[in-house]
């Protein structure tokens, strides 16, 4: 079976070139990185019981302590982010949005000032609809006065869900609400649900105008505490890619929802494949995790400089499956360096058996689409491993535990001096042209 080829572009200036335009707020340059509630902490009100761990003042401001005490902020984590159930069930008598005054005694302000006080952002949540999903007022309505709100408390970053409103009316919708955003003055993270909601519903969202009006967006289902869950999402992404990647780009970013890594649902080999799947996905990293409690080999896949800098990288390409067979797959995406016209590249093998035993996968670097004269410096970024510089030609073999992940970093060299002058590299043509494999290559 071939591999299919990812996309090559000549130069940098070229590649900006060709991607859609953002918004242009000069936000989420690279995918936002930060800590969430929602998928571990959910819509717990319960302060009474269980005052640890229900939506609160008190859990947000321990959050933020951890992301700093524990270096979580040194690797890049920025965003403090609240999501449904901070509010009052109604709004103020003047019809401004007002938290849970049990749950946020101080106010959101203050907890604002609270997280830019440790050098972090602040987020929060609201849903373009009558109500949030959890029930809770939604911006139906208030659209300005809430966006001149969150102004007020000094927020960094904005998630817009859609429950009970319709997804005809979002085309509308979302981009006055981001209108409004940046009439306050205060540039503030626009993510979007907006493209999911039209999607489910049947219709094919206008992704031109989703770029021009978000920061970033769902295009799936929520994720979920399960292996089945993040299977489910690396998928639709795979599935669908093609209409998926020209969407991703420095400003305006697919979002395959929340890490899950640290809780339940995952083991130690499926969260080091969600850590490296959203680094090939150029995601947004948003921890949804119990701090307080997480396991060190948890926290150190979370922590991974080597694969968060390809998360992170500048070209903000969105990576691509390129071989798909026997529950083997490799994904690749293009990465900096960059050396005459020939890009980087962060591959990573995903094994989707569960016959209980590993897998060797034994590929040249060309049969990969990785092509440059002058070879590629190879890392495994789990294991720290240096494979040295090896030649288009080389045979790599690695070894991929069962619903586990093998993930490279390939560094173009630049092409030696002697190099004989040949036709000129044209990266538009050489698509990585399908090439196939030896039988041999994956046992």
């Amino acid at each position: 079976m071939g591999i299919n080829g990812i996309y090559v572009l000549a130069t940098v200036v070229t590649l900006c070139a060709r991607l859609l335009h953002g918004l242009e707020n000069g936000l989420a340059r690279t995918p936002p990185m930060g800590w969430l509630a929602w998928e571990r902490f959910r819509c717990n009100t319960d302060c009474k019981n269980d005052p640890d761990n229900c939506i609160s003042d008190k859990l947000f401001r321990t959050m933020t302590d951890l992301v700093i005490s524990e270096g979580y902020a040194d690797v890049g984590y920025e965003y403090i982010n609240i999501d449904d159930c901070w509010l009052d069930k109604e709004r103020s008598y003047s019809g401004h949005l007002q938290p849970d005054a049990e749950r946020f005694p101080y106010g959101i302000r203050d907890l604002s000032d609270y997280v830019h006080s440790k050098g972090l952002k602040f987020g929060i949540y609201e849903d373009y609809g009558n109500y949030t999903c959890a029930g809770y007022p939604g911006s139906l309505g208030y659209l300005e006065a809430d966006a001149h709100t969150f102004a007020s408390w000094n927020v960094d970053y904005v998630k817009l869900d859609g429950c009970y409103s319709h997804p005809k009316d979002m085309d509308i919708g979302y981009p006055e609400f981001g209108y409004h955003l940046n009439r306050t003055g205060k540039a503030m993270v626009y993510s979007c649900s907006w493209p999911v909601y039209q999607i489910y519903a049947g219709s094919q969202p206008n992704f031109t105008k989703i770029i021009e009006n978000c920061n970033l967006w769902r295009n799936f289902d929520d994720i979920q505490d399960s292996w089945a869950s993040l299977e489910s999402i690396i998928d639709y992404y795979g599935n669908n890619q093609d209409n998926i990647i020209p969407n991703a780009g420095p400003g305006h970013w697919n979002d395959p929802d929340m890490l899950i890594i640290g809780n339940f649902g995952l083991s130690y080999e499926q969260s080091k494949v969600q850590m490296a799947m959203w680094a090939i996905l150029a995601a947004p990293l948003l921890m949804s995790v119990d701090l307080r409690s997480i396991r060190p080999e948890y926290k150190a896949i979370l922590q991974n400089k080597k694969i968060i800098a390809v998360d992170q990288d500048p070209l903000g390409i969105q990576g691509r499956r390129i071989y798909k067979h026997k529950g083997i797959e490799i994904w690749a995406r293009p990465i900096t360096p960059i050396s005459h016209s020939y890009f980087s590249y962060a591959v990573a093998f995903l094994n989707r058996r569960t016959d209980g035993t590993p897998s060797d996968v034994a590929v040249t670097l060309q049969e990969m689409g990785l092509v440059a004269p002058g070879g590629y410096r190879i890392e495994d970024l789990y294991e720290d491993v240096d494979y040295g510089v090896l030649t288009p030609q080389t045979k790599i073999k690695v070894k991929v535990n069962p619903s586990g992940v093998v993930i490279l970093r390939a560094d173009v060299q630049p092409i030696p001096y002697r190099q004989p002058a040949s036709t000129p590299y044209n990266p538009f043509r050489q698509i990585f042209r399908p090439t196939t494999l030896s039988p041999n290559s994956f046992k």
